[in-house]
């Protein structure tokens, strides 16, 4: 009888080891970690609200009135992030290059939207192709005011007057909704202003204040309080609208010059190619969260009227102002600098 050697022993003890294992199931590698999904397929993490302004700016004032009733709807976290910089062309850029599953939203505003396409060459970004709508969430009506040293009472008087001396008027800068407001209002009333664009509505409204400038289309949020204050006098609003805050203050459209409107408005969008239940999720919490109670009262006080349209009526919407504002552009010849 021979005796094992050290190789058969070894393989009986492999077989040995092969037979226990065909016994066993091997423990597998776990699956990849999938990332937590709503019920609309949307990432259950904090959602991303870009903004298109530095703090404290119109639509930044907005996205923090809404934040608390938008958090409590989406049930997630809203984290509002400022990319201010280039008219707001640089969050609408970053915004359209998102992953359309809904965790970045921008709420922009009209400047960025639908006036910088019609006076700036190779923007990154289509309004109509690179965004889904979402809502038209608000709307700040313009006021136009004057020093009150003025010789003015109403819009009649200053069309009359800018017949007779040269004005000027102010604006938030080249290509604002205010410097495009002035161009109207010298085209419809078939007058010549002078315009002195300033670096924001805040140094163009002290402009009038301290008699540099006589003429300013303002957000009335921005020119309320000065108005008040005596020292600057309201001439007429226009947008088509009157305002609540000045319910006895004319439009312009009323004034003589019918169809003429012009404020500054802010927007929800998403990138273009968001779900159908991503948008329709996004549009139930911001239009609910347009009608909580103290969101109405914080927004009637400085005279922002909230909307809460639909999708494809705010699309309608962005379409017509793109080309009403291209339009103006060309003949006014306003470029950006």
């Amino acid at each position: 009888m021979k005796t094992p050697t050290s190789r058969t022993r070894a393989c009986a003890r492999a077989g040995s080891l092969l037979a226990l294992l065909a016994g066993t199931s091997l423990p597998t590698a776990p699956a990849a970690a999938q990332p937590a999904r709503s019920a609309d397929g949307s990432p259950a993490r904090p959602l991303r609200l870009i903004i298109p302004a530095s703090p404290g700016g119109g639509a930044d004032t907005l996205a923090r009135i809404l934040s608390t009733r938008l958090t409590e709807h989406f049930g997630q976290p809203v984290v509002i992030d400022n990319r201010a910089g280039a008219a707001g062309t640089i969050a609408m850029d970053i915004t359209a290059r998102a992953a359309p599953d809904g965790s970045t939203m921008i709420l922009t505003q009209s400047t960025s939207a639908v006036i910088a396409p019609a006076i700036m060459e190779r923007l990154p970004y289509d309004t109509l192709r690179d965004f889904a709508p979402v809502t038209l969430a608000a709307e700040v009506p313009h006021v136009l005011v004057v020093n009150p040293t003025l010789p003015v009472q109403n819009l009649k008087d200053l069309i009359a007057l800018a017949r007779q001396r040269p004005l000027n008027y102010s604006s938030s800068g080249i290509g604002a909704g205010s410097h495009f407001s002035g161009e109207m209002l010298d085209r419809a009333a078939g007058i010549m202003t002078v315009h002195l664009p300033y670096k924001g509505a805040g140094p163009a409204l002290a402009a009038v204040v301290a008699g540099e400038a006589q003429i300013f289309s303002a957000p009335i949020n921005a020119a309320i309080g000065q108005i008040k204050a005596g020292k600057l006098r309201p001439i007429a609003m226009t947008t088509l609208r009157r305002s609540a805050v000045l319910p006895d203050l004319p439009t312009v459209a009323e004034s003589g010059y019918p169809g003429f409107d012009i404020g500054t408005w802010f927007g929800v969008l998403l990138p273009a190619k968001a779900p159908a239940p991503v948008v329709s999720r996004a549009h139930d919490a911001f239009t609910r969260a347009l009608k909580a109670p103290e969101v109405l009262e914080r927004l009637a006080a400085d005279g922002t009227q909230p909307i809460g349209n639909t999708p494809a009526e705010f699309q309608k919407r962005i379409r017509i102002d793109l080309d009403r504002f291209a339009k103006i552009a060309r003949e006014a010849g306003i470029r950006a600098e």
